[in-house]
């Protein structure tokens, strides 16, 4: 990679982001192809996300920003205009400054992770699939399930409002086919939406050994591949999908929506 004053830029924010993938895999891609993009981490806190986010749109060679945990919802309020995939998460991953300075953003993690999936050959269509999170990934995975054709979706989080948030919101699209629950073991598959994992102390999100056998356990955790969460259910003879998938799926839509 060859950096130069034509060098134009995207921005991974997070907080934190060491456990990031992007920069890596998308950089290697770029180089390979000759395009002057370099894509570089932006570890930003909650706090600051306002004052990056404006600064970064006055910086006139900057393609635009990839968003991560936990600032997917949060970076909506900077953006001008918002893809038909954005409303429905209301969140974002990826932000594309357009000619006029204005951000229009996106989000590709629905894509990303139900292409994974379907390419590990675990179709969600006519499926029971119970998703744990509805955060800023969650609830673009959600509605992207509904659209692959998931039977039915039971959601699941910490926050109980923000999960009942999701299934009033695409409720209104799905009608019938969305609850919000607990219970897990009626699930084909089980997907951790939930930033739980990334560190070794973590509890985890939920209980493997809950599941009936032969339910898929999938994880969209980076960093480590290898979850405590997977080993476990691997442990127990689940299927397991780690998130590397996901974020592979994402990089050509990252291309086509960045332009180079």
């Amino acid at each position: 990679m060859r950096i130069t004053g034509r060098t134009r830029l995207v921005a991974v924010l997070g907080d934190p982001v060491v456990q990031v993938r992007a920069p890596a895999l998308l950089n290697e891609l770029l180089a390979a192809d000759g395009v002057d993009v370099v894509v570089v981490p932006v570890h930003v806190r909650r706090d600051d996300l306002g004052a990056v986010v404006r600064g970064l749109q006055a910086t006139a060679n900057l393609a635009g920003l990839l968003v991560t945990v936990p600032h997917k919802a949060e970076v909506l309020r900077y953006a001008d205009v918002l893809s038909d995939a954005a409303q429905l998460a209301r969140a974002a991953n990826a932000l594309r400054r357009l000619d006029d300075g204005s951000w229009h953003a996106d989000n590709f993690d629905g894509a990303g992770f139900v292409a994974g999936l379907v390419q590990a050959g675990h179709s969600p269509e006519g499926r029971h699939v119970a998703l744990v999170g509805a955060g800023g990934a969650g609830s673009a995975i959600a509605p992207a399930l509904l659209t692959a054709g998931a039977r039915h979706l039971t959601v699941h989080d910490a926050e109980e409002a923000r999960a009942k948030k999701v299934a009033e919101r695409l409720g209104a699209y799905w009608p019938g086919r969305i609850t919000v629950g607990t219970e897990l073991g009626a699930a084909d598959v089980v997907v951790n939406a939930t930033p739980l994992g990334m560190h070794p102390e973590d509890p985890l999100p939920f209980d493997p050994a809950e599941l009936r056998p032969g339910t898929l356990v999938a994880d969209i955790i980076m960093k480590p591949r290898e979850t405590e969460l997977l080993r476990r259910a691997a442990q127990l003879g689940h299927p397991v999908l780690a998130g590397e998938p996901m974020l592979r799926h994402q990089m050509e839509l990252y291309r086509a929506y960045f332009r180079f």
